[in-house]
Protein backbone atom coordinates (compact mmCIF):
# COMPACT_ATOMS: atom_id res chain seq x y z
CA UNK A 1 0.00 0.00 0.00
CA UNK A 2 2.98 2.29 -0.51
CA UNK A 3 1.05 4.37 -3.06
CA UNK A 4 -1.45 5.63 -0.46
CA UNK A 5 -1.59 9.44 -0.33
CA UNK A 6 -1.69 11.42 2.90
CA UNK A 7 -5.39 12.24 2.45
CA UNK A 8 -6.24 8.57 1.76
CA UNK A 9 -4.12 7.56 4.74
CA UNK A 10 -5.87 10.04 7.02
CA UNK A 11 -9.25 8.72 5.84
CA UNK A 12 -8.10 5.15 6.57
CA UNK A 13 -6.77 6.09 10.03
CA UNK A 14 -9.94 8.01 10.90
CA UNK A 15 -12.16 5.10 9.83
CA UNK A 16 -10.05 2.60 11.78
CA UNK A 17 -9.75 4.76 14.89
CA UNK A 18 -6.67 5.25 17.05
CA UNK A 19 -7.92 3.48 20.16
CA UNK A 20 -9.19 4.70 23.49
CA UNK A 21 -5.77 5.48 25.01
CA UNK A 22 -4.61 7.68 22.14
CA UNK A 23 -7.95 9.48 22.17
CA UNK A 24 -7.75 10.09 25.96
CA UNK A 25 -4.28 11.57 25.48
CA UNK A 26 -5.48 13.96 22.79
CA UNK A 27 -3.37 12.49 19.97
CA UNK A 28 -4.30 13.70 16.49
CA UNK A 29 -2.84 12.64 13.15
CA UNK A 30 -2.06 15.48 10.74
CA UNK A 31 -0.29 13.49 7.97
CA UNK A 32 -0.60 9.79 7.30
CA UNK A 33 0.97 7.65 4.61
CA UNK A 34 3.28 4.65 4.49
CA UNK A 35 6.31 6.90 3.91
CA UNK A 36 5.60 9.53 6.61
CA UNK A 37 3.10 9.96 9.39
CA UNK A 38 2.80 12.94 11.71
CA UNK A 39 0.81 13.30 14.89
CA UNK A 40 0.49 15.77 17.73
CA UNK A 41 -0.21 15.44 21.44
CA UNK A 42 -0.90 18.22 23.98
CA UNK A 43 1.52 18.50 26.88
CA UNK A 44 -1.30 19.40 29.27
CA UNK A 45 -2.83 16.25 30.73
CA UNK A 46 0.16 14.08 29.76
CA UNK A 47 2.68 15.16 32.40
CA UNK A 48 4.51 13.80 35.42
CA UNK A 49 3.80 15.40 38.82
CA UNK A 50 6.61 17.93 38.22
CA UNK A 51 5.05 19.23 34.97
CA UNK A 52 7.23 17.47 32.37
CA UNK A 53 5.74 15.28 29.65
CA UNK A 54 5.72 11.74 31.01
CA UNK A 55 8.14 9.47 29.13
CA UNK A 56 5.35 6.94 28.72
CA UNK A 57 3.26 9.58 26.96
CA UNK A 58 6.03 10.03 24.38
CA UNK A 59 6.02 6.26 23.89
CA UNK A 60 2.23 6.15 23.44
CA UNK A 61 2.48 8.82 20.71
CA UNK A 62 5.34 6.92 19.08
CA UNK A 63 3.62 3.55 19.23
CA UNK A 64 0.37 5.02 17.91
CA UNK A 65 2.16 6.44 14.87
CA UNK A 66 4.42 3.42 14.29
CA UNK A 67 1.79 0.73 14.72
CA UNK A 68 -0.81 2.52 12.63
CA UNK A 69 1.77 3.13 9.89
CA UNK A 70 2.74 -0.56 9.94
CA UNK A 71 -0.92 -1.54 9.64
CA UNK A 72 -1.39 0.76 6.65
CA UNK A 73 1.65 -0.87 5.03
CA UNK A 74 0.35 -4.38 5.86
CA UNK A 75 -2.78 -3.85 3.78
CA UNK A 76 -6.23 -5.45 3.85
CA UNK A 77 -6.55 -8.79 5.58
CA UNK A 78 -3.25 -8.38 7.44
CA UNK A 79 -2.51 -7.08 10.93
CA UNK A 80 0.64 -5.48 12.35
CA UNK A 81 1.34 -5.98 16.05
CA UNK A 82 4.17 -4.45 18.06
CA UNK A 83 6.91 -6.83 19.19
CA UNK A 84 9.59 -4.36 20.34
CA UNK A 85 9.76 -0.70 21.26
CA UNK A 86 12.45 1.47 22.78
CA UNK A 87 12.75 5.15 23.55
CA UNK A 88 15.48 7.61 24.40
CA UNK A 89 14.25 10.83 26.00
CA UNK A 90 16.63 13.76 25.51
CA UNK A 91 14.53 16.78 26.43
CA UNK A 92 11.35 17.56 28.35
CA UNK A 93 8.44 19.59 27.06
CA UNK A 94 6.51 21.54 29.69
CA UNK A 95 3.84 23.32 27.64
CA UNK A 96 2.22 23.48 24.25
CA UNK A 97 2.11 20.52 21.89
CA UNK A 98 4.63 17.86 20.95
CA UNK A 99 4.82 16.54 17.40
CA UNK A 100 5.85 13.05 16.36
CA UNK A 101 7.21 12.33 12.87
CA UNK A 102 7.24 8.65 11.93
CA UNK A 103 9.37 7.30 9.07
CA UNK A 104 10.04 3.71 8.06
CA UNK A 105 13.46 2.17 8.48
CA UNK A 106 12.36 -1.20 7.05
CA UNK A 107 9.10 -2.20 5.35
CA UNK A 108 9.07 -5.94 4.82
CA UNK A 109 6.37 -8.54 4.22
CA UNK A 110 6.49 -9.79 7.82
CA UNK A 111 8.42 -7.13 9.79
CA UNK A 112 8.41 -3.34 9.82
CA UNK A 113 10.69 -1.00 11.74
CA UNK A 114 9.84 2.68 12.22
CA UNK A 115 11.62 5.61 13.84
CA UNK A 116 9.55 8.30 15.49
CA UNK A 117 11.14 11.63 16.39
CA UNK A 118 9.15 13.70 18.87
CA UNK A 119 9.83 17.44 19.08
CA UNK A 120 8.50 20.35 21.12
CA UNK A 121 6.98 23.60 19.84
CA UNK A 122 10.48 25.04 19.28
CA UNK A 123 11.49 22.09 17.09
CA UNK A 124 13.81 20.66 19.76
CA UNK A 125 14.00 16.85 19.79
CA UNK A 126 12.51 15.44 22.99
CA UNK A 127 12.41 11.70 22.32
CA UNK A 128 13.51 9.19 19.71
CA UNK A 129 11.49 5.99 19.51
CA UNK A 130 12.01 2.85 17.45
CA UNK A 131 9.24 0.28 17.06
CA UNK A 132 9.25 -3.12 15.37
CA UNK A 133 5.95 -4.64 14.25
CA UNK A 134 5.20 -8.19 13.13
CA UNK A 135 2.78 -8.48 10.21
CA UNK A 136 0.50 -11.49 10.13
CA UNK A 137 -2.84 -12.52 8.68
CA UNK A 138 -5.75 -10.87 10.46
CA UNK A 139 -8.01 -13.16 12.51
CA UNK A 140 -11.01 -14.36 10.55
CA UNK A 141 -14.36 -12.90 11.61
CA UNK A 142 -16.69 -15.47 13.17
Amino acid sequence: MSDVTTSEGLEWATARGMGALAEKMGIEFTEFSVERSVGTMPVEGNTQPVGLVHGGAYVVLGESLGSMSANLHAGPGRLAVGVDINATHTRSATSGVVTGVCTPIHLGRSITVHEIVISDDQGQRCSTIRITNLIKDAPKAQ
